[in-house]
């Protein structure tokens, strides 16, 4: 009932919000509306989705991986001789709607997801000062039962996250956002664990030159939802624009690449060192051209 409850007062914001962007377009002409782009390289600040969108008829293939701890040592090559990896694929079925599907080979998951902007941060007349999206996302774990003999259910096997994601481009060098967040697991390892658990994260960006960024991003977990050892996950790291593509290489504790994993279930002490080197790539193809071409 606790998810339903937040998800309807959300769904209420989200038309009432919507709706008053539809009157700011009815506004007069004498200072036209622009919308702010660019607050970010790509749809993710590391592992969060940031305030950009997949814009219409574009597809964003990504590849993204994870080493091992560098506090693993020579002996593990400072973390090389481990890797796991997560291909996905984003999608613009509207410049305010973006899908995408995925699959790691952490946990063998499986994950989707759906975004909707339904605010967008512009200047002019009727300006808009943020950018404001909803986040759903679903993941399938598919690895073998611990013990098949027992009565296991697919359910187990399923877990939700939710987000809103609130943020503002204040200049050509500087972006925040705000991510409020729920991750709903429908079974948890011990009993001091909780189903339901409540995030903010933040993240940000800070242009260093017309191609490289510097990004960062902390996701603080509420107390007394998670087992000791486990930690919120942070991460640095830098965005670079190569053309066709946008490399992100950054330093992270957390191992998943999905949000049930680097939100609820990251074990990396940053205080230890527990940091994985890691990158992603997007690559974008125009799958629908644009009308104006």
């Amino acid at each position: 009932m606790k998810q339903v409850f937040i998800w309807l007062v959300l769904g209420h914001l989200t038309i009432s919000f919507a709706q008053a962007q539809d009157l700011l377009d009815l506004l007069p002409d004498e200072h036209p509306r622009e919308l702010v782009t660019a607050s970010f390289k790509t749809n993710r600040v590391i592992n969060l989705h940031s305030l950009e969108n997949t814009a219409f008829g574009v597809l964003d293939f990504k590849i993204s991986h994870r080493f091992g701890f560098l506090s693993g040592g020579a002996y593990e090559l400072f973390g090389l001789d481990q890797s796991t990896i997560r291909f996905g694929f984003d999608y613009g079925l509207t410049d305010r709607i973006t899908v995408g599907f995925g699959r790691s080979s952490f946990e063998k998951t499986f994950d989707g997801f759906v975004k909707y902007k339904f605010l967008r941060q512009s200047t002019g007349e009727g300006a808009m000062p943020i950018t404001a999206a909803l986040l759903a996302t679903t993941a399938l774990q598919s690895t073998k039962f611990a013990d098949p003999d027992r009565e296991n259910y697919f359910s187990s096997r399923l877990y939700y996250t939710f987000q809103v994601i609130l943020g503002r481009k204040f200049s050509e060098t500087f972006s925040f956002q705000l991510s409020p967040s729920l991750v709903h697991r429908n079974l948890v390892a011990t009993l001091e664990e909780k189903n339901d658990v409540f995030a903010l994260g933040a993240g940000g960006r800070i242009r260093l030159g017309k191609r490289v960024t510097f990004n960062a991003e902390y996701i603080y977990v509420l107390p007394d939802q998670l087992a000791s050892g486990y930690q919120n996950s942070l991460s640095v790291g830098l965005d670079i624009e190569t053309g066709g593509h946008v490399f992100q290489v950054h330093l992270t504790n957390s191992t998943s690449m999905i949000e049930k994993g680097f939100i609820a279930e990251t074990t990396g002490d940053p205080f230890n060192g527990d940091f994985r080197l890691g990158f992603n790539i997007s690559r974008v193809f125009t799958i629908v051209k644009p009308k104006e071409f």
